[in-house]
């Protein structure tokens, strides 16, 4: 027979723990981010934390009798940085959640089930908030430029730039990998001036030799595990998907984002038909990273596209033949900029 007033002073414990390490978490999502909807979701932690901390928990609390309020270590005294701030109080989430979903199973297996599914929720909190530097840029992009030949190739893509783009494609079937190596290295510098993501299209090897932050991969191009290891995880790696099964195996190869389209025919994907709305919303239903339509997507048609629950978009023609490349960016990002 467990000793339910012990059970209860553990259970009680770590509802506390938990909920001060989301007020942390909290804190830096509300002041230091400025995101209001990751604050509100530590938030709705912290209250469903608080709808399973019962009177009784409280009741059986010891805290002059608790051994374990003298203790202490050397690297609890200080923190280097904010990012080991917030892994700590992650740590300490985490842990006390684990406690909480193995004593829950003594008193109640409602509120270890409940434990246990809210400690894989903050795996992901986790996840998406100490992702490395270009996981979080991607995050923030809301539109794709991928670039297609022209003369003035570097104008019209550092207008984008100076207008607010923050991920380009460098993207050029034709070419010898000689010039398309010299280009690839003059766009990934400007882009990095421009704090922008640079991602090469096809060639993991250009994308490697240049420092890229990424590729792209199409359904003919090199598997994606074999990319990834040649990567690392460092890198993006992003898919085009036209339907559920390519959408799948981006999934399970760990893909980093997925463009989803042809929206319309384009000359771009030239005979390939367009994916379908239905596939739209299940990609919307389905993946959980960062996604963007593509294909045929200009100005006259984009409201119509995020009408549908598109919140990101890639674009070729409708700013590489611009004749102000810079105002059409622009107007696209008003038109994406997430309400707050």
């Amino acid at each position: 027979m467990y000793d339910l007033e012990i059970t209860q002073r553990i259970l009680d414990a770590n509802l506390d723990r938990a909920r001060e390490g989301l007020r942390v978490i909290e804190e830096w999502c509300r002041f230091g981010l400025n995101q209001s909807h990751t604050a509100e979701l530590c938030k709705n932690y912290r209250q469903e934390l608080a709808r399973w901390h019962r009177p009784e928990f409280r009741t059986a609390r010891n805290t002059d009798g608790d051994v374990g309020t003298s203790l202490s270590h050397p690297q609890e005294t200080r923190r280097d940085n904010i990012q080991s701030v917030l892994r700590a109080n992650f740590c300490r989430i985490q842990e006390a959640l684990r406690v909480l979903e193995e004593y829950g199973k003594l008193l109640d297996e409602n509120l270890s089930q409940t434990m246990k599914q809210l400690r894989y929720q903050i795996y992901q909190l986790e996840s998406n908030l100490l992702a490395h530097p270009r996981q979080q840029k991607l995050a923030q992009a809301y539109l794709y430029l991928i670039t297609s030949p022209c003369p003035n190739l570097f104008t019209v893509v550092e207008s984008a730039l100076q207008s607010g783009l923050n991920l380009v494609q460098y993207r050029d079937k034709e070419q010898t990998d000689n010039y398309r190596y010299e280009i690839a290295e003059k766009l990934c510098a400007l882009c990095h001036e421009y704090n922008a993501l640079f991602i090469v299209n096809d060639r993991v090897d250009i994308a490697l030799a240049v420092n890229a932050d990424g590729v792209h991969l199409g359904q003919q191009d090199m598997p994606l595990p074999i990319a990834r290891k040649l990567l690392g995880h460092q890198r993006l790696i992003g898919c085009s998907t036209t339907n559920p099964d390519e959408l799948e195996r981006a999934i399970s190869g760990g893909a980093d984002y997925v463009g989803v389209g042809p929206i319309y025919a384009t000359p771009t994907k030239a005979g390939k038909p367009p994916a379908g709305w239905d596939y739209v919303a299940h990609v919307a239903r389905t993946w959980q990273k960062p996604w963007f339509a593509i294909g045929g997507i200009d100005l006259d048609n984009c409201a119509t596209v995020l009408q549908a629950g598109v919140k990101r978009i890639a674009v070729v023609r409708a700013i590489m033949t611009a004749e102000h490349p810079g105002l059409i960016t622009q107007k696209f990002l008003e038109q994406l900029q997430p309400k707050s």
